[in-house]
């Protein structure tokens, strides 16, 4: 999921709440050790209500570097609570605003949620349970960016996809590193596809890395289905060795999915029933 937006940051906390952050636990003082829940979102709040801003803010704009069709926005139309534990990020075929995009007039709506001022980590389990949208120019996914991706840019920031997945591929999902030297369309991964033709706009599953110090390991419903080192990188360097943000959004066409054809229906829904970081530091 590239990577960089024409955008605005909304509803974010300033860097200095990293150190009073809520989800943070203190570690038992002696005896057996369990991985720390760093963050943790379980979405709980009313139907129609909006994500903690204490923990997501908004990302808003279009995205010409990936030639996405949506607009993101800042509101409940597009990200809010569900009531039954759950996020809901709705990308719509509709632009009520007048928002303009790199193509015109915007055709769609939808909302990207980052942890970009309020919560990074280094290294650590990284997981969501979601269930997919479905069609044609759909574009779900779940990723980290390097928190130096100000001074540093992409790619040398580094990106870690942890879901990604296009409307084409309704049973298959993809896992990503991005850096200097393999970054877009060379960018260094594999897809996982789930067995017996199932989808994964059916039923919820578990999207998982778990990250340390020179590999990341990727898992769908606890399923390993690949590992990298900086061993698989061909002799560029290796990015993931410091703190990341989350991000979570649900895109709409581009040159990976393609666009929405006469087949997909909308509004379409990216349901989250958690995100958790544990064991990171």
């Amino acid at each position: 999921m590239r990577r960089t937006l024409r955008t605005t940051l909304v509803g974010l906390l300033s860097a200095t709440a990293l150190a009073a952050t809520p989800w943070f636990t203190a570690p038992a003082a002696a005896g057996p050790r369990t991985p720390t829940a760093v963050f943790t979102d379980n979405f709980d709040g009313p139907a129609g209500g909006a994500v903690d801003a204490s923990r997501w803010g908004y990302e808003t704009g279009d995205n010409v570097n990936n030639h996405e069709r949506q607009y993101y926005t800042d509101g409940t139309k597009n990200a809010a609570l569900d009531g039954q534990g759950n996020l809901v990020i709705t990308a719509r075929k509709e632009n009520p605003a007048n928002y303009s995009c790199w193509y015109g007039r915007c055709e769609y709506t939808s909302a990207r949620l980052s942890t970009a001022r309020t919560f990074t980590t280094a290294y650590g389990h990284v997981e969501s349970r979601m269930k997919l949208p479905r069609g044609q120019g759909m574009w779900p996914a779940f990723w980290m960016l390097g928190n130096d991706i100000g001074s540093a840019g992409w790619p040398n920031c580094g990106e870690i996809d942890v879901m990604e997945n296009v409307g084409y591929e309704p049973g298959t999902v993809h896992g990503t590193i991005h850096g200097p030297g393999y970054s877009g369309s060379g960018g260094i991964g594999a897809g996982y596809t789930l067995p017996g033709g199932a989808r994964f706009a059916d039923a919820f599953h578990t999207f998982a890395v778990d990250w340390s110090p020179n590999k990341i390991t990727w898992s769908v419903d606890g399923n390993v289905y690949q590992t990298r080192t900086p061993a698989d990188l061909g002799g560029n360097r290796w990015v993931f060795d410091h703190r990341f943000y989350l991000i979570l959004n649900l895109a709409v066409g581009g040159y990976w999915p393609g666009d929405p054809d006469g087949s997909t229906t909308f509004p379409q829904q990216l349901v989250v029933d958690y995100v958790k970081v544990s064991g990171g530091n």
